[in-house]
């Protein structure tokens, strides 16, 4: 065999190599970006359930399901229309094949909003979906180009405008007293709010080189994590009086839990955004996406042990 074929081969050997460990890399890149939103949006589903409890209202697990399925269409949406800062702080994303995070985002939003409209909602499934790619893309139309993501806080404002208003709509819709739906829609809406702006510490060094103004970057840590935790202490203090007084269902489980777990994230994750540890990205996965599993394995504890 001559040396030209001889290393010819070898090129082809390695040649095949690259290609297959690119595929590989590829595909495990792409199921962590289908798998990424799947916590977020089986959160959010119960998170639904639990302003149905808040209003006293029989709770419809097709309406969560549904919930959980446009939640999860706008998060993977967001994940899989590339942006600057995810190169840096979804580095696990890098890779991906995004048509196929696309095409499975869309079905959920399909199936979402087809169970919706069934259920007399139809309308409610387009507000964070046209909301979450404003954010992600925006439209350009001219000159005139519209994006929401940039802006001091305005990330923060439009997570906790959209899922608050999505969640109490979902679980208030026809309810004859708006007075509750808002209570509903401050709790939710305010504890997103904060949950976005926790994240946003640690993804600190990508939205600075992606010039992103979150209220980390702008405020500092200390200002932001003293404005979370006075947001936090009013919005539980008003949905607290509002259980004491009749508006809500008397769930003090849910308001206690949430209470207690909110004031140990602002605590305990409102730092810079240094490397974590896989404990601390555990720990702070069960705390803050986690809230509403813990709440509901709780309040099923304690509804056997009352019984």
């Amino acid at each position: 065999m001559s040396s030209n074929v001889f290393s010819g081969s070898l090129r082809s050997i390695f040649k095949h190599s690259r290609t297959a460990n690119s595929s590989h890399y590829e595909k495990n890149a792409t199921l962590e970006l289908l798998k990424s939103s799947i916590l977020v949006a089986f959160s959010g589903a119960l998170r639904i359930h639990l302003a149905f409890l808040l209003l006293n209202i029989q709770s419809s697990m097709l309406t969560c399901v549904a919930g959980g399925l446009i939640i999860y269409t706008v998060y993977t949406l967001d994940r899989a229309l590339e942006s600057e800062e995810d190169s840096v702080n979804r580095k696990e994303l890098n890779g991906s094949n995004k048509k196929v995070g696309l095409r499975v985002s869309l079905l959920a939003f399909v199936i979402g909003t087809y169970i919706l409209a069934k259920e007399g909602a139809f309308e409610l499934a387009f507000i964070p979906f046209v909301t979450g790619y404003l954010y992600s893309k925006g439209i350009k139309v001219g000159r005139l180009a519209l994006k929401l993501k940039g802006g001091l806080g305005i990330k923060n404002i439009v997570v906790g405008l959209t899922w608050g208003i999505f969640i109490a709509g979902l679980a208030g819709r026809g309810y004859g007293n708006l007075v509750p739906v808002v209570m509903v829609f401050i709790f939710f809406g305010v504890k997103l709010f904060i949950n976005s702006a926790i994240y946003d510490f640690k993804d600190i060094k990508g939205d600075t080189l992606a010039g992103i103004k979150t209220l980390p970057v702008s405020l500092g840590t200390r200002k932001t994590r003293n404005l979370l935790l006075a947001m936090h202490l009013l919005s539980h203090l008003i949905i607290g009086i509002a259980l004491i007084h009749g508006i809500l269902a008397f769930e003090p489980l849910i308001v206690l839990y949430s209470f207690v777990c909110g004031l140990i994230c602002i605590q305990k994750f409102t730092n810079p955004g240094n490397e974590e540890f896989p404990s601390q990205k555990l720990e702070r996965t069960f705390l803050v996406d986690g809230e509403s599993t813990s709440i509901m394995g709780l309040r099923m504890v304690a509804g056997a042990l009352i019984a």
